[in-house]
């Protein structure tokens, strides 16, 4: 319906490039905020009522207002500079007010932004037009200019620090252990899940899920067997690495999937990852019955550090000519609703090979209502595949200035607290890497969880229940397989599916 009215707006000579400034309902009267940068006469004034009379429901008053709005270039640079704030947080950090020049042009402006040459190659501009097309009337023009300031001189304004804290290990109790090649005995072992952290000396116990006999060439060039094991212990499964010894090979050689060992070394950071490596291998089990011990969450940050939530205010949640009831199973919630772009699918750290988190983007609903967003890219550290690339639009640029996982995780922890936790498969697919990533940091996420596949499979009767092809269902246009836009539009499906329900589904 708002497009038929600035269809009808827009046939007006003085009114060809008004925009909608808000819609709101005032005292039972539908109050249409016009603004155009044309000088207006009464006869507008009266077509603009007319356009609008014919969308409001006759139960409401209707009434229009006009604003002339010319802006000049400060104007609209100040918007520039708003608008990257609120929606290129990495880009933010390395623009400042003198990047941005702007010039008035016969029909709206042309301005230009010095970026660093990671920012350069983007459709940045593209995104800033449609966003100043909101505020303003005439059309616009950008363009990136390469900067040869370097990272090196971007004055980054630390404003708080969160509180330290050191994560607790738990650990337990190890049943039936017997010497394989080891001279002491292990009473505990640290759960496979806590393992995170950098020791000289730790203890882990499970059963091998996998075990595979290698090869590498010592300092003399002479072959040498190692194994690598996976275990579990119902909490996590790792990777160890084992070099043999002779007396004992014989003996390593007969274990097999399913034995339970003991894993006596040191861990350490490789690549980004824990690596342990075994010094000794013994028997042992995890106790009969084992319940793991539930870990208290680290305290959710005071503070945003890295990456700030943003107000958003989507148009169509403002739109008076449309039906935008809120079912009252949504009021007095609040939800999280988010996407991610990742390095592979691999969402269960088998082996360690857990695939990485390069992009989050996250809506939160309070009261039905889209009210806050948040958007990051994370640097996987590690090259991304060309597939991937090609896949999300996310290029090594694009990710190389961003925080990482350990400065994000945080943020994103604290934005979702109190909330229920909504996505396109979230339980089989983003809730595991969120989870994992937080989890290493000390962020335990209570699991409270919706759907919107099975929601979708309940409700609606389709070809398949992908996520633009539900959203083809309810007329929404997004650009697929970036985290942003896939999470804006899985709020907006949540939403839909809520109002044809009419009640919250079972949390999984």
């Amino acid at each position: 319906m708002t497009e038929n009215f600035l269809n009808e707006i827009h046939s007006f000579e003085n009114l060809k490039n008004a925009i909608i400034e808000s819609v709101v309902l005032d005292n039972n009267t539908v109050i249409v905020k016009l603004i155009t940068d044309k000088v207006y006469t009464e006869s507008d004034k009266e077509g603009a009522f007319a356009a609008a009379k014919k969308m409001v429901p006759e139960i409401f008053g209707c009434k229009v207002e006009i604003v002339k709005l010319t802006p000049d270039p400060e104007m609209v640079r100040r918007k520039i500079l708003e608008e990257i704030e609120n929606n290129f947080r990495a880009l933010s950090v390395t623009v400042k007010k003198d990047d941005v020049q702007v010039k008035k042009t016969d029909g709206g402006f042309k301005y230009e932004i010095s970026v660093l040459s990671s920012f350069a190659d983007g459709d940045i501009c593209e995104k800033i037009n449609a966003l100043l097309k909101k505020s303003f009337c005439g059309d616009f023009e950008g363009e990136l200019l390469k900067s040869d300031k370097g990272v090196q001189d971007i004055a980054v304004e630390e404003e708080y620090e969160n509180d330290e804290y050191e994560m607790p290990v738990r650990s337990f109790e190890i049943s039936d252990f017997s010497f394989l090649e080891g001279t002491e005995k292990q009473s505990r072992a640290v759960y496979l899940s806590d393992l995170n952290f950098e020791s000289e000396k730790v203890v882990v116990c499970g059963r091998i899920e996998d075990i595979r006999e290698r090869s590498y060439k010592n300092k003399k060039d002479q072959e040498k067997p190692y194994y690598s094991f996976t275990l579990s212990d119902e909490t996590a499964m790792q990777r160890i690495t084992y070099f043999t010894r002779l007396k004992s090979l014989d003996k390593i050689k007969a274990l097999k999937i399913g034995d339970s060992i003991v894993c006596t070394g040191k861990t350490e950071l490789y690549n980004g990852f824990l690596r342990f490596t075994a010094n000794t291998v013994d028997y042992g089990k995890v106790p009969e019955g084992f319940v793991p011990e539930k870990r208290e969450s680290r305290p959710t940050p005071r503070y945003y550090s890295v990456v700030k939530p943003k107000p958003y205010v989507d148009i169509e949640q403002t739109d008076m000519f449309a039906d935008r009831s809120v079912p009252e199973c949504l009021k007095g919630k609040t939800f999280v609703v988010f996407d991610l772009e990742t390095t592979g699918l691999n969402s269960a750290p088998t082996s360690g090979n857990m695939d990485r988190i390069i992009e989050i983007g996250a809506y939160k609903i309070c009261d039905g209502v889209i009210g806050e967003s948040f958007s990051t890219f994370i640097n996987p550290q590690k090259k991304l595949s060309e597939e991937i690339v090609k896949l999300t639009g996310i290029t090594e640029d694009m990710v190389a200035t961003a925080p990482t996982y350990e400065q994000a995780m945080p943020d994103f922890f604290k934005f979702c607290d109190g909330s229920v936790l909504v996505g396109h498969n979230i339980a089989g697919f983003d809730f595991k890497f969120v989870d994992y990533y937080c989890a290493k940091l000390g962020y335990m996420f209570e699991r409270k969880l919706i759907d919107t596949i099975p929601l979708s499979q309940e409700l609606l009767f389709l070809s398949n229940y992908k996520l633009n092809t539900v959203a083809d269902k309810f007329g929404i246009v997004f650009n697929h397989h970036r985290a942003v836009d896939d999470a804006l539009v899985t709020a907006k499906i949540f939403i839909e599916l809520i109002k044809i329900k009419k009640s919250l589904p079972k949390l999984q």
